[in-house]
Order: C-alpha cells, then sequence, then structure tokens
C-alpha cells in the first residue's frame, strides 16, 4: 500500500526494524526531538558518536530536558545504550544521571548501558583542549573544550583509556602515570600550562568507577542479541554531517565521524542491519564558531530567526549564526547519508516573513557549482543562488495535519523535496513532541 501526497510517495508496506538519525547540517537540527518521538516505537536507543561536546534538548509537556551523553530514549523508558565510537566524560554522565533521577527518570544500569571499549575522556583531555585554543589565540578552531578532541587523537595514537581499562584498578593507574608525564611535559614546556598530579586523577576516576561498573558491558551483543529476537534498534548520531572529520568543513569540524555509516562501527552491528537513515533538516540553516557558511544572513532578517528560534547551542551557549536553507549541503549530506527520509524541524520559526529564500547552488568565479567544495579558499569565494518564495503569515504551531498547512507552507516542503529527491517523513512545527506531523514513521 502506498499513498501520494504532494510530491511525496509515502509507502507503507514495510515495517523498518533499525534506524540511523543523523544531522544534515552542522549540528543542532532538533535531532533530540526527533530521536525522542521516535523512541516511542523503538526498543532500543544507541548513541555512537561523539562526547559531551554534543546537545540535545526535549520538550515533553512543556518540560524541557537537555542531555549531553545519554540518549534522548531515556525519557520513553527505553533500553539506551552509549557505544563504543563515543568518548565519555564520567563526571558528565553522573552528573546527567543524577539530574535525571531527581526528576523522576530512570537511568540506572538496566536502562542506561555503556560499551566496555568507550574511551573515557581525562582531565590532562580537558586542559590540553583550553590550553590550546589559548595558545591559538584568533586562530583557535572554536572547540568546547570539553577534551573530545585530544581524547580521540589518544585514542587514534593508542594511548587511550577504555571503560575496561578504567574497572581495572592497578591496569588504571599505570596507565595514568605512564600518561601523564607526558602529557604534562607538553602541557608545561609548550602550551605554558599548569600540570596536573596524577594521584588525584587515580583518586577521582576509581571513585567513578564504582558508580559506573554495572553500566559497563558488551554492547555489541545486547544490540546484535536484541535485532536476532526482532527488537527494534534507533541508533542517534550527534552534531551534524558538514563537522564530520572526513567529510566536513575541514578543519571547522568535530574529532569524529558522524555520518551515518559509522553507526555501525560506533556501536559494533554489521550495515546489513540497518534498513533506514533519516535525516534531520532544520528548515534554516545555523551554524555554531568559526568556518564556512555560504548562505549566512547578516541583516534583520537573520537577527530575526536566530531571537524566534533561541539559537543558543545547548552545550555551550554561544549564538548561532543563522542564514537561509541551504540545500547544497543538503543535497551533499543525502548522497554522504545514503538517506531514505527527512524530517523537518523548526518550521515554525519561519511563520510572519514576507518571503523565504532557499539557496540552490554556489557560484565561484562565474561558475556553478554542482557540488559542495572540499577547499575553504572556494568556499570563501562562493556565493549563494537564491530562489526566492512567498511567505506565510499564519501560526503554524498548532496544526496536525499535512493538508491543513498554509499553501505557501507545502510549496516550500516541495520544493526541499525536488531539489533534494528525497521524501519528507516528519514535520516539526514547535519545540513540544505533541508539534509533529508525521508522515512517515520507520518503525510502523
Amino acid at each position: 500500500m502506498s499513498v501520494c501526497v504532494g510530491l511525496w510517495l509515502i509507502v507503507k508496506e514495510n515495517v523498518v526494524a533499525n534506524v540511523i538519525i543523523v544531522g544534515t547540517q552542522w549540528g543542532d537540527e532538533g535531532k533530540g526531538k526527533i530521536v525522542d518521538l521516535l523512541a516511542e516505537n523503538a526498543d532500543m536507543v544507541v548513541r555512537f558518536q561523539g562526547g559531551n561536546n554534543a546537545g540535545h534538548t526535549m520538550v515533553v509537556g512543556g518540560e524541557q530536558f537537555i542531555c549531553h551523553l545519554i540518549p534522548s530514549g531515556i525519557l520513553q523508558d527505553k533500553t539506551c545504550i552509549i557505544g563504543n565510537g563515543v568518548v565519555v566524560d564520567p563526571a558528565v554522565l553522573l552528573k546527567e544521571i543524577d539530574a535525571l533521577s531527581a526528576r523522576g527518570v530512570d537511568a540506572g544500569p538496566q536502562r542506561l548501558k555503556i560499551c566496555e571499549k568507550a574511551h573515557v575522556i581525562m582531565p590532562y583531555h580537558r586542559q590540553v583542549d583550553n590550553a590550546r585554543e589559548q595558545f591559538k589565540g584568533d586562530k583557535k578552531i572554536g572547540t568546547t573544550g570539553r577534551g573530545i578532541g585530544p581524547a580521540y587523537e589518544d585514542k587514534a595514537t593508542r594511548r587511550g583509556i577504555r571503560f575496561v581499562d578504567l574497572l581495572d584498578p592497578e591496569g588504571f593507574a599505570e596507565k595514568v602515570e605512564t600518561i601523564l608525564d607526558e602529557k604534562n611535559f607538553y602541557l608545561k614546556n609548550y602550551l605554558s600550562s599548569e600540570t596536573l598530579d596524577a594521584h588525584e586523577i587515580i583518586e577521582e576516576y576509581q571513585a567513578y568507577a564504582q558508580r559506573l561498573a554495572p553500566h559497563v558491558t558488551n554492547i555489541s551483543v545486547v544490540i546484535n542479541d536484541a535485532i536476532k529476537t526482532g527488537r527494534q534498534v534507533l541508533f542517534e548520531g550527534a552534531q551534524g554531517t558538514h563537522l564530520d572529520i572526513d567529510h566536513g568543513t575541514y578543519p571547522f569540524v568535530t574529532s569524529s565521524n558522524t555520518l551515518a555509516g559509522n553507526a555501525c562501527c560506533g556501536a559494533g552491528v554489521g550495515p546489513k542491519k540497518i534498513d533506514a537513515v533519516i535525516g534531520i533538516v532544520k528548515a534554516y540553516t545555523t551554524r555554531v564558531g568559526q568556518g564556512p557558511f555560504t548562505a549566512e544572513l547578516f541583516d534583520d532578517i537573520g537577527d530575526a530567526i536566530q531571537k524566534k528560534g533561541a539559537e543558543f547551542g545547548a552545550t555551550t551557549g554561544r549564538r548561532r549564526r543563522c542564514g537561509w536553507l541551504d540545500t547544497v549541503i543538503l543535497r551533499n549530506a543525502v548522497r554522504l547519508n545514503g538517506l531514505t527520509g527527512l524530517a523537518i524541524t523548526k518550521l515554525d520559526v519561519l511563520d510572519g516573513l514576507e518571503y523565504l529564500k532557499i539557496c540552490t547552488g554556489y557560484e565561484y568565479r562565474g561558475e556553478l557549482l554542482e557540488h559542495f567544495p572540499a577547499s575553504l579558499k572556494v568556499l570563501a569565494e562562493c556565493k549563494p543562488v537564491f530562489e526566492t518564495l512567498p511567505g506565510w503569515p499564519e501560526d503554524i504551531s498548532g496544526i496536525k495535519k499535512l493538508a491543513d498547512l498554509p499553501v505557501n507552507v507545502r510549496k516550500y516542503l516541495d520544493r526541499i523535496v525536488e531539489l533534494t529527491q528525497t521524501p519528507i517523513d516528519i514535520i516539526s512545527v514547535g519545540a513540544d513532541r505533541e508539534q509533529t506531523i508525521v508522515l512517515k514513521n520507520p518503525f510502523i
């Protein structure tokens, strides 16, 4: 059975079991809300990359929840898993567990599981992160200072500490003492920063180990056993496609692979287990920190979108740069992630605008670029090619059906489908879980 809605063919024959959620822009697309929404029909939610440099905001019944490490499905009473691809600050994780518990949300060992192979963020990672940014001055990348990048560095150079190491007191102490000799030398002699004490770190982290030990397990076995028994799994990515270490606007990127393909590696499942990939698309485009942004707005409209959309980072509190929807990067995300559907968020923020623009291409020295360029020098010279569409004066935040959306809203959505050749599955018209139009739920 299939139904045709406007330009979108919504197919309903197959029930999808395992779904990946990724951001299509530079993060902050509203993944937390969509994951929270879809988690109702999933049995398990898995975070597969990043660290507490990402934040997801969920609003349920007018009550706001912000998490940085714990998957959004925790509010839906689902099994939540932190995969091996995540780097974990134990202090931050325990703070989240305690905060949720204080609000009546269970994040105990039966609900929240941590991969034994996940790497641990250490105090020297944070120290190095912040000292480097100060050292670089005007040339800084704009890191969150959470130690994410240095933790991934140690992982790549085989000097990282995993949860399986953290739970081995003698082995952990030996690793810390050995690694800290090198880190302190670097901090003192190159970055002119304060050094750290090994004994204090060991004592602090052994306390974390005692509390977190019941949560630690082989999550690859847990996830694959769940799939074998017909349970549905939702894989939750952090940041966005264009912050990917390989495919993003390097070096203004995060330190992990944010693409859908990393869900398999970061959770320990095979690619044949994945049935759908949904890309989260903010109805306009935002970016935090440094880096190119071709469709960026520098006028009153940009300021109005920023204010109405409350565009401040959930992790850093930094003001997000705002611009028109950029379908150049969106088409790039469709290809890189193999997107099967889109979820449009914050559509209501555009209410009341007289007109809207969509960036359909980049002009570079008189040439229309077909693909998103890798060179930052080229990007810096690119000019956006805009297409103008009529806006809508109506408040759409209370609308529950696609057919009830104003004509100009549907024209805007239709154009997104045309430019990306990808159907829209979900439309968010407000912050609350209930303010959502679901055209296709991959789990139903």
